[in-house]
């Protein structure tokens, strides 16, 4: 083989190499990009949901206070009702985004907040009829009542948010979301889940 061609051959399978090495780094940027992009709407869609929910119990609890007194204000009552009911329709639109984004883990989160959020709205709803009916013989127990149920909704909100911080600093870091383990009964044939079941742990 003469220079020339030697030249030139060794010219092309560097170009190669270029080229390859440039479309492997094109590629890894993409990737990146993409990860900053859905890290960003995943933060947003978690902020958004964490401040309807703060907006929806601000409004929940005025309605609570509404209904402290013997001889509640039905007016007014029902006034902070409304504003309850349209905050909390806003809860659910912006939970539709969580739900979208994901990732299941994340999904979860936000069902037991909905499940605390609903069980909390039941006292709520019976306190209001009571007191438009003028019955107050229950009133000392749903208040109690009321009280467990919001710290209930409290620690599903504070799960929620630790929940979040694991997904977007697992994104940070590159690495893939944490997978989600679905409920015990789908998966109770495999060794670990009968660990878990077992009455020794």
């Amino acid at each position: 083989m003469d220079a020339g061609l030697a030249a030139l051959l060794g010219a092309a399978v560097g170009s190669l190499a270029t080229l390859g090495a440039a479309i492997v780094n094109g590629r890894a940027v993409a990737r990146s990009q993409y990860a900053q992009w859905r890290r960003q709407h995943r933060r947003d869609a978690y902020a958004d949901y964490l401040s309807a929910l703060h907006g929806r119990d601000l409004a929940m609890d005025a309605v609570f206070d509404a209904l402290r007194p013997d001889r509640p204000d039905l007016r007014k009552t029902d006034e902070e009702v409304q504003r309850f009911v349209a905050l909390a329709r806003e809860v659910h639109r912006v939970a539709e985004v969580v739900i979208i984004e994901g990732p299941l883990a994340m999904v979860a989160a936000a069902d037991r907040i909905a499940r605390a959020s609903g069980e909390l709205s039941d006292v709520m709803r019976r306190m209001v009829k009571n007191a438009h009916a003028g019955d107050g013989s229950h009133k000392a127990a749903d208040t109690a009542l009321a009280t467990e149920r919001e710290h209930a909704l409290y620690q599903a909100v504070k799960s929620f948010r630790s929940a979040a911080r694991d997904v977007l600093d697992t994104r940070d870091q590159g690495a893939p979301a944490p997978r989600f383990r679905p409920p015990c009964h789908q998966w109770k044939a495999s060794k670990s889940c009968r660990t878990l079941l077992s009455p020794t742990r």
